[in-house]
């Protein structure tokens, strides 16, 4: 299912990081998101809500220029 919040997402098992690209452009890196939790990502109906509510408060991030 289309996300209004997520344009495309990548997974680098080996360094834990999740990229989220955004429906706006903005490209940010989740670090230290264990598979467990990528898996679950991957399954959600809403990818948005899942972000806000389960890898935001719970992982650090940054923002790829």
């Amino acid at each position: 299912m289309p996300s209004s919040v997520v344009n495309k997402y990548l997974y680098f098992p080996e360094t834990e990081i999740l990229r989220i690209i955004y429906q706006s452009g903005a490209v940010y890196d989740y670090l230290k998101v264990p598979s467990e939790i990528f898996e679950r990502f991957k399954t959600v109906q809403s990818k948005g809500r899942f972000l806000n509510y389960v890898i935001k408060p719970k992982f650090k991030y940054k923002k790829i220029e």
